[in-house]
């Protein structure tokens, strides 16, 4: 009993720490990863990463989005694990429209709560990213996004 009372008080604690999610959840206006625009932020994340050539290369990174083999291989995996039967080739990083899809994908599934700092933070540093580390990335980034 004492158990089922200590986890139904933080459950209350975490909701009055942020009322704004438990009212956005119950209101029907959260917005969800199939109606969220993440145009900006992906056209603010091509020009920091290649100033817009689709065929920039920079080591293992390729395109316009600078796409690493394991977030294509990551892609591939979540594309499984959801029953789909597409699947990314590495040949499609220089794809613009393909380096897109795939932020889309890593962001429904890493990111569903649509949190634009940690997209931007996750790009750069893998879903483990530190602050420290991606810091002057995630300021080029959202420098570039004020001025649209």
């Amino acid at each position: 009993m004492k158990r089922k009372f200590f986890y139904a008080l933080v459950a209350l604690m975490i909701l009055l720490a942020n009322p704004h999610s438990a009212l956005a959840a119950g209101n029907g206006s959260r917005t969800t990863a199939k109606n969220f625009d993440w145009t900006p932020v992906m056209e603010a994340i091509i020009e920091v990463e290649s100033n817009g050539n689709h065929r920039a290369k920079n080591g293992n990174q390729v395109g316009a989005m600078q796409i690493t083999p394991i977030l294509v291989a990551d892609c591939n995996e979540i594309l499984k694990q959801r029953k789909s039967t597409k699947r990314y080739q590495l040949s499609d990083r220089l794809d613009v429209k393909k380096s897109k899809e795939m932020f889309l994908l890593i962001q429904s599934w890493y990111n569903p709560k649509n949190n634009v700092e940690k997209a931007i933070r996750s790009w750069n540093g893998g879903v483990n990213y530190s602050v420290k580390h991606t810091q002057r990335y995630y300021e080029k980034v959202m420098k570039i996004l004020r001025k649209q």
